[in-house]
């Protein structure tokens, strides 16, 4: 396989830059206006915006660890990953264009919340469903792109639409 084509390099910066430029600036809106547990009732009964710091993984995963520990996971770890998804980028973007458009949506997900961890040890949730009493875990723009980038990867694997590794 030789290297990425220069409209394949485009569309990673693209999508992965919209994401991680969208994503820090509803972030540091959400921080300059909305003070910490702060929320704005945006639907009754059903959506806030909610200014919470996640010293975790998704759904809080490991937010009872050690910040060293914590440090160890999602810095070192995370930045594994997102080598990952760019090595796989690079083996199916020219053919699996799809496939790219959802990894690019990974990548720029996990850079997303990757800077907030480098500069705050947390990541900036802010969108909080909820029905009653019954929340789900915040969430942010990163969150939300590497679960759709993760739709898309899981069609893929469903449907063998992948390259060969």
């Amino acid at each position: 396989m030789t290297g990425l084509k220069l409209n394949e390099w485009l569309r990673l910066l693209l999508v992965s830059g919209s994401i991680i430029l969208t994503d820090q600036i509803t972030k540091y809106i959400i921080k300059m206006n909305l003070a910490l547990y702060d929320h704005i009732i945006v639907i009754e009964n059903f959506f806030n915006i909610t200014h919470i710091l996640n010293p975790g993984g998704a759904f809080g995963f490991f937010a009872d660890k050690s910040p060293e520990i914590r440090k160890f996971i999602f810095l070192f770890l995370s930045s594994i990953v997102a080598l990952f998804v760019l090595w796989f980028y690079k083996k199916s973007a020219g053919k699996y264009i799809f496939l790219s458009y959802g990894l690019a949506l990974i990548f720029g997900g996990a850079v997303g919340n990757l800077i907030d961890r480098f500069l705050y040890g947390k990541v900036v949730d802010f969108l909080d469903f909820y029905i009653g009493s019954a929340h789900w875990p915040a969430f942010n723009v990163a969150d939300s792109s590497i679960n759709i980038g993760m739709g898309i990867l899981i069609y893929h694997i469903l449907f063998n639409k992948i390259p060969d590794i």
